[in-house]
């Protein structure tokens, strides 16, 4: 991968973050449930904190500071789609069990693809990244624990299930 490659990846992870940031903003005034709301805010921070990271990356990659990039067409739609989920349950299991693996594995998809040494600033921030998500993740499953009700069961759809594959298929577009 070349800088601008790389400045492109970021640009797309970022906006990503972005996305869901304004995802989570907009469920805690609608979500009834009080620990699910402070759970969305304590992760509505961790995407806000990496979208700044990335959005400072970017520069470093000589793209314009916060650069954002939208992602493939059907992951977008995916994001779009997250926004218009409804009930607590629902929302929990497409954002933790959906989403945030779908962007997992665009990570580790990144991060297979890039040199360690040569992106080592992405490579740092991307690994932490994925450790937020193992951290969500395991936070998520501790409040379902207490509050079983908020388990929706499986969804009827998986918008995000190949969104890792899109992103992957966006970035050997551009080595092309």
């Amino acid at each position: 991968m070349n800088v601008r490659m790389r400045a492109e990846s970021v640009g797309v992870f970022r906006h990503v973050n972005v996305r869901l940031m304004e995802t989570l903003a907009a469920w805690i005034p609608a979500t009834p449930e009080m620990e699910v709301k402070v759970l969305f805010g304590r992760h509505l921070w961790l995407a806000a904190q990496l979208a700044d990271r990335l959005g400072r990356r970017s520069r470093e990659l000589r793209a314009p500071l916060h650069y954002g990039r939208p992602p493939a067409p059907a992951f977008a739609g995916a994001l779009d789609g997250l926004e218009s989920i409804g009930p607590t349950g629902a929302r929990i299991e497409a954002f933790y069990h959906d989403a945030l693996p779908a962007l997992d594995r665009a990570y580790a998809d990144y991060l297979q693809r890039t040199d360690a040494l040569i992106d080592e600033p992405t490579v740092v921030i991307l690994r932490d990244a994925v450790r937020d998500i193992e951290r969500m993740q395991g936070e998520v499953a501790q409040v379902l624990e207490e509050f079983p009700a908020l388990r929706a069961g499986p969804p009827a759809t998986r918008p995000f299930a190949d969104a890792g594959q899109i992103l992957a298929d966006e970035h050997e577009a551009q080595s092309a």
